[in-house]
């Protein structure tokens, strides 16, 4: 008695603990709360199949009760044989029949937004809508690139979309294979080395604000921290960003800033980062830090953050390109870490770098 109790206990407590955990976890992570075309579209299969399978449970459920005591051993019938039914043939049409029509219930919506979802016909050379919007989206340890070709325009990070309309998206994997995932407005696919994939975005008119993405293909140390947001704004606010990112001024407008900017360019950052044209690719583009709402991607977007990274990325983000390659080269190679001083000064020129009025 004293051992069914406890394993009731030990029951009870893993049920409470599994319904704890299922609840863990980021709310602007989620596809269950659709904004766009594309997560609605799989929210509904989502749903689909919940509701089929649900119905099925429940029906196996209740005849498995009745059965369990329609058809109970009792007493005195030990001898009697129940009647058997196999090759019935009404209950073998309906057992066959009833699943496959379940199945053509999940299967017709299925194929039909998988291709809606793999159109992407406007961004196809041969077939290119002059009003798509195309951007180029590459991943990288640990960070993603975006850039607007037709409006000569790349940013990191933050990706800038107009609500109301879909956005075509080139996908490419610049080291290794990572993989693009927005759940709340849109789906996931890879970016691998070697092929470009394609697929579209889609955040509803009046649905502005901040979604989040992640890397959903395990890449490395810090694939758990390779985030980025995608910031949906009306097309009236998304025109001006890009005009304001095709002609934005990097110019430091104070002392401790024009410091800074003298120290961007003459110790090692300008050689993988680039502000508007100026620089390298090789490390995230910095023309709108300022704007921006996370450091690295995942630590909070103010200066004490960035003085705290540029200090000891390694310690943030594990395995990143960064740790070792900045401040002040020696003769051996290797770099001296930035001074209290610098770091300020480069702290006050990156937040110095915005495109808001």
């Amino acid at each position: 008695m004293k051992q069914r109790q406890l394993n009731w206990r030990i029951f009870s407590l893993l049920t409470m603990m599994a319904l704890l955990l299922a609840g863990c976890g980021k709310p602007f992570l989620t596809t269950l709360e659709p904004k766009g075309e594309g997560a609605d579209m799989q929210f509904s299969l989502m749903m689909i199949s919940t509701i089929i399978m649900v119905v099925v449970v429940l029906i196996v459920s209740i005849i498995f009760i009745y059965v369990l005591f329609r058809f109970r051993a009792k007493k005195g019938d030990e001898d009697v044989i129940p009647e058997q039914v196999e090759g019935n043939h009404k209950l073998e049409i309906m057992w066959t029949v009833i699943p496959i029509l379940l199945l053509i219930i999940l299967a017709v919506p299925t194929v039909s937004y998988t291709f809606q979802l793999a159109d992407v016909t406007p961004m196809k050379e041969e077939t290119r809508d002059k009003d798509a919007l195309v951007i180029n989206v590459t991943a990288y340890l640990y960070w993603w690139e975006f850039e607007y070709p037709d409006h000569k325009v790349v940013t990191s990070q933050d990706l800038v979309i107009p609500t109301g309309e879909r956005v075509y998206l080139n996908l490419k994997g610049g080291d290794v294979k990572h993989a693009f995932w927005v759940p709340t407005i849109g789906g996931k696919m890879d970016t691998n080395t070697d092929n470009t994939n394609q697929m579209w975005l889609h955040a509803y008119k009046g649905k502005e604000g901040i979604y989040y993405g992640k890397c959903t293909e395990l890449c490395g140390p810090s694939h758990a921290l390779m985030d980025f947001k995608v910031s949906a704004v009306s097309k009236e606010d998304f025109n001006k960003w890009i005009d304001k990112m095709a002609n934005a001024d990097s110019t430091a407008d104070t002392e401790l800033a024009q410091v800074g900017e003298q120290l961007f360019t003459e110790k090692s950052c300008i050689g993988c980062h680039a502000v508007g044209n100026e620089g390298s690719r090789l490390a995230p583009n910095l023309t709108n830090f300022a704007d921006r709402t996370r450091i690295a991607g995942v630590m909070d977007h103010s200066p004490e953050k960035l003085k705290e990274w540029l200090r000891d990325p390694e310690t943030y983000k594990s395995g990143n390109k960064m740790t070792g390659t900045y401040g002040t080269k020696k003769e051996d190679g290797t770099y001296a870490p930035l001074t209290e001083e610098e770091i300020d000064a480069l702290s006050e020129y990156l937040f110095s770098l915005s495109v808001k009025d």
